[in-house]
């Protein structure tokens, strides 16, 4: 048995825009309640979420060792590439609210005896959980929003766009109150986290109800249909792939600037303070323009938006290697913030137009995963190369930006296959 699903809006088309659909201010203005339930969940969640900050100077702080610290943080890493998969497929399976809701209360769980454990192995086999636990939601977080408005550009945009708004928000206030708790007392600090995460579980549980199903088609009709429907189906979609393999370059080049960025600050003579005025000016500039400049991006077909983002951010923080003072690294931030603005809810937005209605939960999963791969490998790679030579650093962001651009470009879509079960 073999069927295509429906073609998602305007995927082949050469312009995704039209006149029939809404401007993107007024898609904000009609945005389902289920949206800003799910992004004022997500802002609680942000807020407190404390444990990936400052597990290091946790660990630090508590006599491990740097190695110690890096172990327990590439496990962590292991777990949030493995979380975003079982969340994918969860969301799907046992629907959205309750895969939030199994992810938000068994991460608070986890999170409030970290601070009383002792042993190093244990310490690792549960920072590594909450990596799997903690990235649960996302999969079915971004399909709450997909599910949420009509199949259209300018909804899915406006969706995603307040949803990372609100994770910004939580993001720049969760920096400081923790930066706060943690000078105060870890215990309050991880109670802290464990209890944000139990107040989104909580906001999610009692506030949003899951959009329904959609209608399944004659050969959905079939029961052993649906355990067919899995990540090998998914994988058939070579449209997706080639959207999976930009997104392990993207993010590899983007997170560099937490890796090279600072490397050559300390390089060059600047300080940490000058590293937190740079990164500042990052956060500020997102808070500020982000959700305008997805507006203005709105318009465009996201392939194209999508390779020039990419190609922006590439060369913006390849020219770091070149800067050597504070106002020529700034236009750099400059440079590669406003990549970042215009592909940030463009990307899952983008995948939410590709997946059936059946799978959104299992394509924003691979999402995560290939998200979760790239900032992963890039700070490993990164200074392994910049210990190497600084220029190699440079020269791969530059060509990394390169291929992610070029895969970022439209190709025409081949559909996947509904696979039939072994009989």
């Amino acid at each position: 048995m073999s069927t295509a699903p429906p073609e998602r809006s305007g995927v082949e088309g050469p312009d995704r825009s039209s006149d029939d659909e809404p401007r993107f201010r007024d898609a904000l203005r009609g945005l389902p309640v289920r949206v800003w339930i799910i992004s004022l969940g997500i802002l609680v969640n942000q807020v407190g979420n404390f444990l990936p900050v400052f597990i290091v100077l946790y660990l630090t702080e508590r006599g491990h060792s740097a190695g110690a610290a890096g172990l327990v943080l590439g496990i962590s890493g292991v777990g949030k590439v493995f979380g975003n998969a079982v969340g994918g497929h969860l969301a799907d399976r046992i629907g959205r609210r309750w895969t939030i809701v199994l992810s938000a209360v068994t991460t608070s769980g986890l999170t409030a005896v970290v601070p009383f454990l002792e042993a190093l192995p244990v310490i690792v086999a549960v920072v590594g959980l909450i990596g799997v636990t903690s990235q649960i939601y996302r999969p079915a977080a971004a399909a709450v929003l997909v599910d949420s408005v009509a199949a259209t550009d300018q909804h899915r945009l406006a969706a995603f766009g307040v949803f990372r708004f609100a994770m910004n928000i939580g993001a720049a206030l969760g920096g400081v109150i923790g930066g706060v708790l943690a000078g105060t007392s870890y215990v309050l600090l991880f109670t802290g986290n464990a209890v944000a995460c139990l107040l989104f579980g909580v906001v999610v549980g009692a506030l949003l109800r899951d959009a329904p199903k959609p209608r399944p088609g004659r050969d959905d009709a079939d029961p052993r249909a649906d355990r067919a429907v899995g990540y090998r189906q998914v994988f058939a979609d070579r449209i997706l792939v080639r959207f999976l393999l930009m997104t392990v370059f993207a993010e590899f080049v983007y997170i560099q600037s937490t890796v090279g960025l600072p490397l050559h600050v300390s390089h060059v003579g600047l300080s940490e303070r000058d590293f937190g005025l740079l990164i500042g000016l990052n956060g500020l500039l997102v808070l500020a323009l982000e959700l305008p400049i997805t507006g203005a991006v709105s318009r465009y077909r996201p392939e194209y938006v999508l390779a020039i983002g990419n190609l922006i951010t590439g060369a913006g923080l390849a020219l770091t290697g070149f800067a050597t003072d504070m106002v020529m690294l700034a236009a750099t931030v400059l440079l590669w913030t406003f990549g970042e603005m215009m592909n940030s809810s463009i990307s899952q937005a983008y995948v939410g137009s590709l997946a059936p209605p059946h799978m959104v939960g299992r394509y924003q999963g691979l999402h995560g995963v290939a998200y979760t791969i790239g900032t992963g490998t890039g700070p490993i790679i990164g200074g392994a190369l910049y210990a190497f030579g600084p220029w190699a650093l440079w020269v791969l962001i530059g060509a990394a930006g390169l291929l992610s651009a070029q895969l970022g470009l439209p190709r025409r879509r081949v559909a996947p296959t509904v696979l039939a079960p072994d009989s």
